[in-house]
């Protein structure tokens, strides 16, 4: 089974975010696989514990994405794929189009990915992918199991859960619940330093800068206003209600 996982490099969650002219900085900030990403992983390593096969990671972004590219192949993946150029945006448009134009030249029975990305939360990539592949997919799954060339899968719908049963080549996106990665070993720490690993650009993918033309930018990222202190209502409560109104009217511009 050729299993590919598509993996974007995100900022740690857990580390502050400073924001500065109008961007996050990227000084001193610490990255990782995209939390959802990891799950992704992990499910194509137990795919092919499963079914044997070959698993290769994929991701469109900068040169430091490699890091959290080499990650994936020492918790288990075989080959990884980076598609860096100067002239791709981090555009959800743009990154799926560099990304189907790859993939489109592979044969690729199962492809994974995350539910979405904890730094924008778009969830676009993947399902664009597999529009632009015309495969049928699957979002937010929790389990998977394949047999005989159908995948059946359990989706998380929103508090409820569908059972869908696909035929493959699919793509399917991860939740969290999916499984929980394994950690990379120090023995797989040192095979990743001799698995394949290629960079490629847009002129390798047969794209020009007209093909991945951005559908949106960012104008601005700014942290929200520091909360104010609270403020205690005196009196009874029919005195406390009309304060509570009029500060509404008045200050949170709410009525």
């Amino acid at each position: 089974m050729n299993i590919y996982v598509l993996m974007k490099q995100t900022f740690d969650t857990e580390e502050k975010i400073v924001i500065a002219n109008g961007a996050v900085s990227e000084d001193g900030a610490k990255f990782i696989i995209n939390p959802y990403d990891e799950y992704a992983v992990e499910e194509a390593i137990r795919q092919k514990e499963r079914h044997g096969g070959v698993i290769t990671v994929v991701s469109a972004g900068p040169e430091r994405t490699a890091e959290a590219l080499r990650t994936a192949l020492a918790m288990g993946a075989d080959e990884a794929v980076l598609i860096t150029d100067d002239r791709l945006s981090g555009d959800e448009y743009a990154v799926s189009r560099a990304l189907a134009a790859y993939l489109g030249q592979q044969p690729a029975d199962l492809v994974l990915g995350g539910n979405f990305s904890v730094d924008t939360g778009a969830g676009q990539v993947a399902v664009r992918v597999a529009r632009l592949l015309n495969l049928a997919h699957t979002s937010s799954i929790t389990k998977l199991d394949i047999a005989d060339g159908r995948a059946t899968v359990l989706r998380d719908a929103e508090g409820d859960t569908e059972t869908l049963e696909v035929t493959l080549p699919a793509l399917f996106t991860a939740q969290q619940g999916l499984n929980e990665p394994r950690y990379p070993s120090l023995p797989g720490i040192m095979k990743a330093k001799k698995k394949p690993f290629r960079q490629l650009t847009l002129d390798d993918l047969g794209l020009s800068e007209a093909d991945i033309a951005p559908r949106t930018v960012r104008e601005s990222l700014s942290l929200p206003p520091a909360r104010q202190a609270g403020q205690l209502l005196s009196g009874d409560p029919q005195q406390q209600a009309a304060q509570l109104v009029h500060l509404l009217r008045t200050e949170a511009k709410a009525l």
